[in-house]
């Protein structure tokens, strides 16, 4: 009976899995599509929506579902871990060669911070400070990194802890660079959705010597609930080359030192 209840628990994982992954390909899908696409009944896809629709993942219109982002979709692990995914790794990529052997550096929960975690496997010896769960757990198992996981409140949307004890852990560190992003940016100015995290990276922000941003293009021109710093706050920020030349220039004279990842850097294969 349990080996029977974990089959059909992972039946159930699998096509929620499929279904985020169809209709974000689509953008707006009806009930009677997700019907005949995964050969189930409509009270199964209505189960499935609800359950998805409460983790942010899709969002319940009138005959249908969409995946028009709001604040909570943006909120989102699973969301985020699906969007910009070749612009973060190009960022990362670039964000990692500014670590040598030796650094004490922090990351934050950002999608985008993850995405650095295969670089500094490959460093040698590093001091990490997150308080992601994710990234947590993958260097843990890396013998030459020394890690420093923040307590806290965990937060399972975002995989990562927040809250008091979170932010007192943070403000009894030094680092020497913090590694982090944000959900949007407005002007020149970085904003989030959610409230405890902005009070997480602005404890990281004063606990690092140098701050790097990591935005890709796609976060410029949108908007979040709360305002987190002004661009000239941060030491560098990392966007790519998706991003306008209008607001480079406005960054630029903004006073932002900017620093632009290529994304046919990532693209590139070496012949055999």
């Amino acid at each position: 009976m349990n080996m029977l209840h974990l089959a059909e628990t992972g039946t159930v994982a699998t096509r929620r899995r499929a279904m985020v992954d169809y209709v974000m390909g689509r953008g707006n899908v009806e009930i009677d599509e997700l019907v005949t696409r995964f050969e189930t009944s409509r009270m199964t896809i209505h189960r499935d929506l609800q359950a998805l629709s409460a983790q942010g993942l899709l969002r319940r219109v009138h005959g249908g579902v969409t995946t028009l982002p709001n604040g909570i979709a943006e909120s989102s692990m699973l969301y985020r871990r699906r969007r910009a995914m070749r612009e973060k790794k190009a960022m990362a990529a670039l964000a990692a060669g500014m670590i040598v052997p030796g650094d004490v550096i922090a990351l934050d929960d950002s999608t985008t911070a993850c995405c650095m975690v295969d670089h500094l496997a490959t460093m040698g010896d590093l001091t990490v400070v997150t308080n992601s769960l994710g990234i947590a757990s993958t260097l843990a198992a890396v013998p030459a990194i020394s890690l420093m996981a923040l307590g806290g409140r965990y937060h399972p949307t975002f995989d990562a802890f927040f809250g008091l004890m979170c932010e007192q852990a943070i403000g009894a560190l030094r680092v020497g660079t913090l590694f982090m992003s944000v959900s949007a940016v407005h002007g020149v100015n970085a904003y989030h959705q959610e409230q405890d995290i902005v009070k997480a990276k602005h404890a990281l922000m004063r606990s690092a010597d140098r701050r790097v941003l990591m935005a890709d293009s796609t976060k410029f021109g949108s908007n979040a609930l709360n305002r987190l710093a002004d661009l000239s706050e941060f030491d560098v920020v990392i966007t790519d080359d998706g991003l306008d030349r209008a607001m480079r220039d406005r960054l630029l004279d903004h006073g932002v030192t900017l620093r632009v990842a290529r994304l046919c850097a990532i693209d590139t294969v070496k012949p055999e």
